[in-house]
Formats: structure tokens, C-alpha cells, sequence
């Protein structure tokens, strides 16, 4: 692993801690995903997401963006699950129009 490795323990990269402004909502969306996804603690988290942004740059910004905002969409109620097959299925359609 390279110097930005996110690690802990005796052996692990020195950590610094830093200082982060969020909006409260935000907070409390991610620490419900961390608790759901099993996270040790918010810090671990937040190290697991920056190292996972800069290990993928070619996902975007506006990649992230349109992930959230599903996501706030689906457990806000205002849209639904799609099932896999659903998906492909309308994948073929798209084909189809070509």
C-alpha cells in the first residue's frame, strides 16, 4: 500500500486528525450507513470512503452526487426499488429502439 494508506494499529501510518463541517442531516445519514454497514465508528467510515476516492477517481463527482440523491429518493419514499430483472429487461427494450 502506498503512504496514504488509512490503517491502524502500533505498526500503521501516523493519523492526524482533522476538522470536518457537515449539515447535521448529513451527519445523521452517515452514521446510520456506517452502523448499517457494519463500521467500527464514523472515523473508520469516513478513512474508508476518502482511500475508496482516491483509489477510483474515474468515478466522479457527479457520480457520487446522482448516488446520493437515489438514495435520499428511496428511503425518503419518493422512489422505488428496481429488481435486477426489471433492469435487464428494460436494457433490452432500450436495445430494441436502436
Amino acid at each position: 500500500m502506498s503512504d496514504a494508506d488509512t490503517g491502524t494499529g502500533d505498526n500503521g501510518p501516523e493519523m492526524v486528525q482533522i476538522n470536518l463541517r457537515l449539515s447535521k442531516a448529513f451527519l445523521e445519514d452517515i452514521d446510520a450507513t456506517w452502523e448499517e454497514q457494519g463500521f467500527n465508528s464514523r472515523s473508520e467510515f469516513l478513512r474508508y470512503a476518502a482511500r475508496d476516492a482516491i483509489k477510483h477517481p474515474e468515478f466522479s463527482r457527479e457520480g457520487w452526487k446522482q448516488i446520493a440523491a437515489s438514495e435520499h429518493d428511496i428511503r425518503s419514499g419518493d422512489a422505488e426499488l428496481v429488481s435486477r430483472d426489471e433492469v435487464l429487461e428494460m436494457m433490452d427494450r432500450g436495445a430494441d429502439d436502436e
